[in-house]
């Protein structure tokens, strides 16, 4: 008897392409499911926060539907969870994009936008460095973002990348994983990264 797909659940936050994301873990052979019900959040064995567009826009949603605390939970509790780009920003305590409007305040700090001497938003391939042992593996990823977390937080291991100076472009601790760029555009490198975080291959790197 073959072994059942891997189940996803993907989190509707009303600012994300989710077609790009469905069709990456259907690649790997995985069988994701979107949803905006915090009780199937919590139940489910992995789930993804994708995202683009506007950290506001995003937390309004996330509390509107009380995903915010199916998600802080998840997180607190290290279980599988992945999010990424301004998944990875709604993380963070605030953002520079919504003045007043607080973030999950999982991760410590707040999220700036790129000084005026680069471009602005960053769209494109931009290289990545990372620890070895972990999720992440050196390379070349997609990013689409005009803002970032600056310094690496406390707790988490953190890979880093450079615009106008070094900003973290992803992030981990057990079994969440974080990540400002978007891994279902950045080709195989990307999907080994979906793979590795599928399979369970994210505690090797730990946290500093």
């Amino acid at each position: 008897m073959s072994n059942p797909s891997p189940d996803i659940a993907v989190v509707v936050t009303g600012v994300a392409n989710l077609a790009s994301v469905l069709a990456a873990w259907r690649r790997l052979g995985a069988s994701p499911r979107v949803t905006e019900d915090p009780d199937e959040v919590r139940r489910a064995d992995r789930v993804e926060l994708p995202g683009v567009g506007s950290f506001g826009a995003a937390m309004e949603r996330l509390r509107a539907t009380g995903l915010d605390a199916a998600l802080s939970e998840r997180v607190a509790a290290g279980r599988p969870t992945l999010a990424i780009c301004v998944g990875l920003q709604v993380l963070c305590d605030a953002s520079e994009e919504s003045p007043g409007v607080t973030g999950l305040g999982l991760v410590p700090g707040t999220v700036g936008r790129f000084p005026g001497s680069v471009r602005v938003p960053q769209f494109g391939w931009n290289g990545v460095e990372a620890p070895t042992g972990g999720p992440v593996e050196s390379g070349y990823a997609y990013f689409a973002n005009s803002y970032r977390l600056p310094v690496a937080p406390a707790g988490w291991t953190a890979a880093m990348t450079d615009h106008g100076g070094p900003f973290v472009s992803a992030l981990w601790r057990g079994d969440v994983l974080a990540c400002q760029y978007h891994p279902e555009l950045s080709g195989a490198w990307g999907l080994g990264m979906l793979s590795r975080w599928l399979k369970g291959e994210v505690v090797q790197g730990g946290a500093r």
